[in-house]
């Protein structure tokens, strides 16, 4: 990867350099090597994926002594899972709608189009059954996988052209990965699934016309604002995007319950982190695009919207007759989104709402 100026001074915005450095390996205890599918100091995820390796090396206090490798440094980001799977390494930080193409079930625990918001999704891994069918999914493969970061709801893409209806999609070349790479596809768009270190220079070549990435603190630092001046807010397609942690399930097993525990915590910590960080710095970083790089916010309209209700509803059906688990994820899914997701409209949303009309937030 060529993209050296930005990630150095601005990869580090707001992240102590002692947080991020590589734990050192100790003489005793035992090794956790863990691989990743972003760039060392990529802005946003990456530093992420750096501080939950650091954080699981302090509290274990050299009871875990982690090996921290970034894409590219021990095997290519695409490859963590078999990487991991496979036992070589110990743990991959992914976002497990990469492996969609393994079994769609994988998309559930990323985000999936007009699925759930980071807070909803929250509830029904944690609490409304969301891990056990994880486990599940998971265990098919060997692995184990936790939550260990979220994007928020984000962002619906970077374009040379404007999108003002869904005939306009037709011929578009994008990079957009999971499900909603799916839904693209319906609408007559050519997709494509890319690390993010090779989006940028896909994007600046004219190998795409499009990208889809994370949201404005992400994609600030990724400069695709020198390529595609058209910037559209909230997407169909990752409402409350969810990293994995995912853990060879043979070496999982093998920890004491109390190194569980720190994993655990750890990943549990960071997930709540990467989440909050985005939603503090997205108003700021936006700022920044409009008025130092001349990036022009849009929204999709009711039209757009609505073709990609229609094509949404196609892909689940076809989801759901790839397998048995596939139908049982989804119907827990769409039955756990319906009950989270409609009271907290009638509570966070009515409020949101509300508050942002008495005092004219837009």
């Amino acid at each position: 990867m060529e993209r050296r100026k930005f990630l150095k001074g601005a990869a580090l915005v707001g992240v102590g350099s002692a947080a991020l450095a590589t734990p050192a390996i100790g003489q005793s205890g035992k090794t956790m090597t863990i691989v990743s599918t972003w760039p060392r100091d990529f802005p946003g995820l990456g530093i992420s994926a750096q501080r939950l390796a650091a954080r699981i090396g302090q509290l274990s206090d050299g009871a875990l002594n982690v090996e921290y490798f970034a894409a590219g440094e021990r095997v290519g980001a695409f490859d963590s899972f078999d990487e991991v799977a496979s036992g070589n390494s110990q743990a991959y930080i992914a976002a497990d709608y990469y492996w969609a193409g393994k079994h769609p079930g994988f998309a559930y625990f990323t985000a999936v189009p007009f699925g759930m918001t980071t807070v909803e999704w929250n509830a029904w891994i944690k609490f409304a059954g969301g891990q056990a069918l994880w486990d599940e999914m998971s265990g098919e493969f060997g692995l184990k996988a936790l939550a260990c970061g979220a994007t928020g709801t984000q962002a619906g893409g970077w374009f040379n052209k404007e999108i003002e209806s869904p005939e306009d999609w037709k011929g578009l070349k994008m990079r957009i990965p999971g499900l909603g790479g799916n839904v693209m596809s319906k609408l007559g768009v050519s997709t494509v699934s890319l690390p993010g270190g090779q989006i940028y220079e896909n994007l600046v070549s004219g190998a795409i016309d499009a990208t889809e990435w994370v949201g404005p603190y992400n994609d600030y630092f990724m400069k695709f604002y020198e390529a595609a001046k058209f910037y559209y807010t909230g997407g169909m397609h990752e409402p409350g995007g969810g990293l994995a942690f995912g853990m060879n399930a043979g070496w999982w097993s093998s920890l004491t319950d109390w190194e569980k525990a720190v994993i655990e915590a750890a990943c549990m910590e960071e997930h709540a982190a990467a989440f909050e960080e985005n939603m503090a710095k997205n108003g700021e970083y936006l700022a920044k695009l409009v008025n130092d790089h001349g990036v022009q916010v849009r929204e999709f309209n009711d039209d757009i919207w609505d073709a990609f209700g229609g094509a949404s509803a196609e892909v689940f059906e076809e989801t759901r007759a790839h397998s048995a688990l596939a139908t049982k994820i989804d119907d827990a899914f769409q039955a756990s989104l319906r009950e989270i997701g409609g009271t907290m409209a009638k509570f966070e949303g009515t409020f949101v709402n509300q508050r942002n009309r008495v005092l004219g937030l837009t």
